[in-house]
């Protein structure tokens, strides 16, 4: 089950954000969207719904739902992060196809044994990871647009 703009929109209130019009649009944008995206295409979709919307705050509106550990963001292509409402999953990780950007996510991966290696041999408090593996989707090199590297 994913969350709602309904339910967003309540826990910025919670929070003491300020819930503007504008705010709203970007947030049902990117609820009603399946797929990871960029600032850029967020900001393209939003404009189509209301085009009073301004590129600083689709970039205050994501900075909000991350504080609030409400979304999924990647690391994608040419160091351009993009963003997905999250999940209410476990712990996860991400595959990034480095020719169209494409993102599936993961989850059978643990990493704990290296987790309290690593920080046994360096003396951290690891808080947490994040993991992405790049690659060339099936898609990509079925179309003949990338090839895997080998």
């Amino acid at each position: 089950m994913r969350l709602t703009a309904n339910k967003i929109a309540g826990l910025l209130r919670e929070h003491g954000h300020k819930l503007t019009p504008q705010r709203l649009t970007v947030i049902k944008v990117m609820t009603a969207s399946e797929d990871h995206m960029t600032p850029d295409e967020l900001y393209d979709k939003a404009r189509r719904v209301n085009p009073a919307i301004g590129r600083v705050t689709v970039y205050r509106t994501l900075d909000v739902l991350n504080e609030l550990g409400l979304l999924c963001r990647v690391h994608g292509r040419n160091g351009c992060r993009s963003y997905l409402v999250r999940k209410p999953v476990e712990h996860h990780h991400h595959l990034v196809c480095s020719s169209c950007g494409k993102v599936v996510d993961f989850t059978n991966c643990n990493l704990a044994e290296m987790e309290k290696k690593l920080s046994r041999e360096s003396g951290f408090a690891i808080q947490g990871h994040l993991l992405e593996f790049y690659g060339v989707c099936r898609g990509c090199i079925t179309s003949g647009q990338a090839r895997p590297q080998s």
